[in-house]
Parts: C-alpha cells; sequence; structure tokens
C-alpha cells in the first residue's frame, strides 16, 4: 500500500501532503487518521510519546473524546526529501466547556510508501471566548474557500 504523494517532496506535493493530513484529522475518525502512518510510526504529542498505529488510534479516539468541535488547520512551513514541517492552529471545546485554541509546530518523516513513520508536535493552548473563535465551517474538512492560517493572521 502507498500513500501518494510519495517522497521525495516538491513545494506541491509537500503542500497536497499537509492539506490530506489537515483533512483527514478534520474527520475526527481514529482508523482512518492512524492508517496515514507506518505500523510502527514513533510520535511525540505534547509530552506524551506514543509507539505503533495502535497507540495513535487510542490516542486520537482519547483526544476527540474530550476536544469537541474540533475544528485544524495546517500550513506548511519547509520540506525536503522526505520530511515536512508544518504550522498549525485547531479550535476545540474542552472537557470543561470552554473553547481553547492550540498552536503548534508538526516535524513530519516518511518512510518511501509515503507513510508517515515519525511525527514530533510541539503544541500550546491559549483559552478564548467562543465569539473569538475563527473555524467557524460545519464539522469536517475545511472549505476550499476558507482562509488559511497566514490570512487569518495566526
Amino acid at each position: 500500500m502507498t500513500r501518494p504523494p510519495l517522497p521525495p517532496f516538491t513545494a506541491e506535493t509537500a503542500a497536497a501532503k499537509v492539506r490530506a493530513a489537515e483533512d483527514g484529522w478534520n474527520t475526527r475518525n481514529p482508523a482512518r487518521v492512524a492508517g496515514a502512518y507506518t505500523p510502527d510510526t514513533v510520535w511525540r504529542n505534547r509530552s506524551e510519546f506514543l509507539a505503533g498505529r495502535a497507540g495513535v488510534e487510542a490516542f486520537l479516539a482519547r483526544k476527540w473524546q474530550s476536544e469537541r468541535e474540533y475544528r485544524l488547520i495546517k500550513e506548511l512551513w519547509a520540506f525536503g526529501d522526505t520530511r515536512i514541517a508544518v504550522r498549525f492552529a485547531y479550535e476545540a471545546l474542552g472537557p470543561d466547556d470552554r473553547w481553547f485554541r492550540a498552536y503548534g509546530n508538526e516535524n513530519w518523516e516518511f518512510s518511501p510508501d509515503g507513510l508517515m513513520a515519525v511525527r514530533r508536535a510541539s503544541i500550546n493552548d491559549l483559552p478564548i471566548a467562543e465569539e473569538d473563535r475563527l473555524f467557524r465551517w460545519p464539522l469536517g474538512p475545511r472549505p476550499s474557500d476558507h482562509p488559511g492560517l497566514s490570512d487569518l493572521g495566526l
């Protein structure tokens, strides 16, 4: 099985890979998202370290149970032959029923089949008021005409 676009990346294929990842995460479907990673993928997400696709799927199931109304935007920051760096922001309703926006950076490394083998994420949260939300599209992938991070001044 392959997961195009495949490395080595160009600016166009790296941007397509980032948008595909964003669209997948916005489904909030742990099994679908975990399928984009190698069976032995290695992750760091905040202070949590994960290994393996099954661990990723379990992590995402927990995440989306507590982070409701989740909407994410990713933006390509840099790329190399097998690596992509992104910055992102997402908004969600937390377990305390308060809105927050998370800001972060991810470093990705891909295997030749296009599956992500390594994901390292650094993330910070900022509480926001409901009226300060910027990501207001219906749940699911971001519409193609919705502004990206740079357009929103994030």
